[in-house]
């Protein structure tokens, strides 16, 4: 697969994905987390959470995996460095505007693999939630970069 066809790829992943965040935060953005544990919520909820957390993995792991590999690579074909190295390289491209938060969320996505106990697994969902309005913003400042590059 040439740099283009995997950028555009990663691109309409990263787009259906996002719709699939967006309605699953707005599906939780109003439960109260804080102070609870997993009995205080009906299994409705909790799958809820549970596809919303499962969504926000999902998404940024296309965008870190795949779309910043890429855009990179089109930028620069001969780019080969650590993931650190690509969001720094990112940053100076102006395709993410935080290193730190960007790390977090990384580090985030990656602990959903990982057994949790009732009080861990409602601090996950917390900072889920959380991170989840940085996440939809950066993505959508890319949307509309990306829509601006095709309209010139």
């Amino acid at each position: 697969m040439n740099k283009e066809t995997l950028l555009n790829d990663s691109e309409r992943q990263i787009r259906k994905a996002y719709l699939y965040l967006e309605y699953s935060y707005h599906k939780i953005i109003k439960i109260d987390l804080e102070g609870k544990n997993l009995d205080d919520f009906d299994i409705n909820i909790l799958e809820s959470l549970e596809a919303f957390t499962s969504r926000f993995s999902r998404v940024t792991d296309i965008f870190l995996s795949k779309y910043v590999r890429a855009s990179i690579l089109q930028t620069d074909p001969a780019f080969r460095g650590t993931f650190i190295d690509s969001l720094n390289y990112a940053i100076k491209i102006n395709l993410i505007s935080n290193v730190t938060t960007w790390m977090s969320v990384r580090e985030l996505r990656n602990a959903s693999v990982h057994e949790y106990t009732e009080d861990d697994l409602i601090k996950y969902f917390i900072a889920v939630k959380n991170y989840t309005p940085f996440v939809m913003e950066e993505l959508k400042n890319i949307f509309k970069n990306i829509s601006a590059s095709t309209i010139k």
